[in-house]
């Protein structure tokens, strides 16, 4: 089930980002931001309604931590913004791989500094995939 979902996840997020770069060009890359959010929003506030007793929310945190949960918010609206204006203009296999990589090392970088962890096996992992698509680049 874990895997059927995994590849679920992983056409979706290749469609919405197809759909979110043909609603850029037809209306405007903040249109269609907004818009992406909207939706975004909208079916979050179902997924809350209809699975409420399942979800636990710990909000009893602090400082640093605190503050870095609202960068979601931030990032994810410079990601759609980048991504609307990149999508028409490189392949689709090039983008999956370049926002897979800016994801491990952001991810890397955040345990970092929140939680002072640093994964050795992540750091490498990036870099080959990373070696790899600059290699596909060039040849």
């Amino acid at each position: 089930m874990y895997i059927i979902l995994a590849i679920l996840s992983g056409v979706t997020i290749v469609v919405s980002r197809m759909t979110n770069a043909k609603l850029g060009k037809e209306l405007s890359v903040y249109q269609s931001t907004f818009f992406n959010y909207v939706v975004g929003f909208i079916g979050s506030m179902l997924a809350m309604f209809l699975f409420r007793a399942t979800f636990l929310f710990e909000p009893h945190t602090n400082g640093v931590r605190f503050y870095a949960m609202f960068l979601g918010g931030v990032l994810g609206v410079i990601m759609i913004i980048i991504s609307n204006i990149i999508t028409p203009k490189i392949s689709a296999f090039s983008l999956t791989i370049i926002i897979f990589v800016s994801q491990l090392f952001s991810g890397v970088i955040l345990d970092y500094f929140l939680f002072e962890q640093l994964s050795a096996g992540k750091v490498i992992g990036g870099t080959l995939v990373l070696i790899g698509l600059i290699f596909n680049t060039k040849a």
